[in-house]
């Protein structure tokens, strides 16, 4: 799993971490937005008249009304990525990250505004008399190029599992063990079969779900966060000041946290900005085609998808886990084989009564080091001697989650009894390059992140342990409901390769991945859905820059009917 791990961040180094793939993204979005007249401002106020779904047709042709077309995108986009996915930011690229979210939310306003349009326009009636669009279809019939259209639908297929399957229920299982001791693997059998109920509805019943769990959602996350910010309203103004003082710096070290340079805040701002809202990647327009609805109308419709997937509900999140400062606090949490390293020399990042840090030193070479920059710091290999659970090794130092590690506890099995005692590992561990060869437990204090660290800022203050219980509640239906519809992306996608015959069979693998994925490492998992992520994006995005001059000319067409 290492080496697959490896390999992964390989791929990611050469697609969303690199700087090709951010310029391409945004540059989209400043492109059409320039092209087409900043469209998701002027156009802004009238996408939540044409929401209410007054001008739908009944009898026009489309199987979701406008606003149920929406929810259903939204529920796609809404999930992991704002409650997991703005931690994970925040966890590896600082407070500055999230500002790199907020221009990327912006500017893919836009290019929702003009994937969503296309999509729709280019959809078209299958055999069985269902509807179905999506960038395929625009890159088949508008660019006459199938065979893009094909490898669009082959990497959406992947995309469907890796990327919004897969993370879904990965945070679901850990939120719900931390949480409510649920075990991981009943988590994902339980919520498997009970997905696998829903998708064979086919759209309109994920349609009818999605437009009942959005609002239900939004109340149950938006009134705990509400009472945090509320608690911490002196931190609120900091927080801001903690996003823009060092956008172009990166963030400093401050607590736990060892901090993020430019490169990695604006990385994973981008990253995660285009994970929570997928403007660009294509699917969104997938289920936009459904609806009842003139082709320019529903992409004016789509603009407040971003806005209110990371506008809005991230920027929630974000303040809540910066104004707690859960993101710069240690906790108790057992550790990811993925996520620790074990280096030599002894380093500390302890601090003193004015709030310096005693070895600034060391943190500046644990920074350059988690980082990937060059360092003097150097991953021990040997011997690891452990007695009743205790290092007693000289001159190591145990990293974690990206911060030093305390209270490093090692057990033989995380089977518990009556006797606390009974597991703790005594003898010697190989540890090869700073990782751990053999199959045992390590626990202790260190930062967390990505559903975990919202759950612990929810918990911060009144709400206490109920805090945590919400975010797992909220998370379970906005994930849920995620995994929901990119099955249906998913099968949109195989249909069009395969024909019908095959959505059946990709709904079994689907299921069947959703349930594994419940107990896999979780670094592992967002690890895919970025290389994923990043590969269906680029042909979309390619194939809007060439249909340019069509969308002009929509654009057009509905300023003459709406604003002359």
């Amino acid at each position: 799993m290492e080496q697959f791990n490896d390999f992964l961040l390989f791929l990611d180094s050469n697609l969303s971490g690199s700087v090709w793939f951010p310029a391409l993204l945004i540059g989209t979005g400043i492109f059409f937005t320039i092209y087409l007249g900043f469209p998701q401002f002027r156009f802004f106020g009238k996408a939540w008249g044409l929401v209410s779904g007054k001008n739908n047709k009944s009898d026009a042709e489309g199987e979701t009304t406008a606003f149920e077309a929406l929810t259903t995108a939204m529920s796609g986009a809404i999930g992991t990525g704002n409650i997991g996915g703005v931690a994970l930011a925040i966890w590896t690229g600082g407070p500055a990250a999230i500002f790199w979210m907020w221009i990327t939310a912006i500017f893919g306003m836009t290019t929702k505004f003009v994937e969503v349009t296309l999509g729709h326009k280019y959809r078209t009636k299958l055999e069985d008399g269902s509807i179905s669009g999506g960038p395929m279809y625009y890159i088949e019939h508008a660019l006459n190029m199938k065979w893009v259209g094909i490898l669009f639908a082959f990497l959406m297929m992947i995309t469907a599992i890796g990327s919004g399957n897969m993370p879904q229920i990965n945070n679901i299982a850990l939120v719900m063990n931390t949480e409510f001791s649920v075990p991981k693997l009943f988590t994902g059998l339980f919520l498997g079969v009970l997905l696998w109920v829903i998708i064979i509805g086919g759209i309109k019943r994920i349609a009818s779900v999605a437009s009942k769990i959005i609002p239900i959602m939004g109340l149950i996350y938006f009134g705990g966060a509400l009472i945090i910010l509320i608690e911490n309203y002196q931190n609120i103004i900091p927080s801001f000041n903690a996003i823009f003082a060092q956008v172009f710096t990166g963030s400093a070290a401050v607590g736990g946290f060892l901090g993020a340079s430019f490169a990695m805040s604006l990385k994973y701002g981008v990253a995660r900005g285009l994970y929570s809202n997928e403007a660009g990647q294509g699917s969104s327009p997938i289920a936009h085609a459904s609806s009842k609805n003139t082709s320019i109308d529903q992409g004016v419709v789509s603009i407040l998808e971003p806005f209110i997937d990371t506008i809005v509900v991230c920027s929630v999140t974000a303040l809540v886990i910066l104004s707690s400062g859960a993101w710069t606090q240690k906790f108790d949490t057992s550790f990811s084989k993925t996520d620790m390293i074990i280096l030599e020399g002894i380093y500390s990042d302890k601090k003193n009564t004015d709030g310096d840090y005693l070895y600034p030193d060391h943190i500046n070479e644990l920074t350059k080091y988690v980082q990937k920059m060059d360092s003097n710091v150097n991953e021990f290999s040997g011997l690891l001697a452990i007695e009743n659970g205790k290092l007693i090794t000289d001159n190591i130092t145990v990293i974690h989650s990206r911060s030093i590690a305390e209270d490093v506890i090692v057990s033989s099995s995380f089977a518990k009894s009556d006797d606390p005692n009974s597991n703790l590992y005594s003898g010697s561990l190989n540890v090869k390059k700073g990782k751990v060869v053999e199959s045992v437990f390590f626990e202790g204090k260190s930062l967390v992140s990505s559903a975990q660290l919202t759950a612990k800022a929810f918990s911060q203050g009144v709400l206490g342990e109920y805090g945590g219980k919400l975010v797992a509640i909220a998370l379970l239906l906005f994930a849920f409901s995620t995994a929901i519809t990119w099955c249906y992306y998913g099968d949109r996608s195989t249909a069009y390769i395969f024909g019908e015959r095959g959505v059946f069979w990709y709904r079994n693998v689907y299921v069947l991945c959703f349930m594994l994925a419940a107990v896999i490492d979780t670094t592992i998992v967002w690890n895919i859905a970025y290389v994923v992520v990043a590969l269906v994006s680029i042909p979309n995005l390619i194939a809007l820059f060439f249909l340019r001059n069509e969308m002009k000319d929509l654009t057009n067409e509905f300023v003459v009917k709406n604003f002359k």
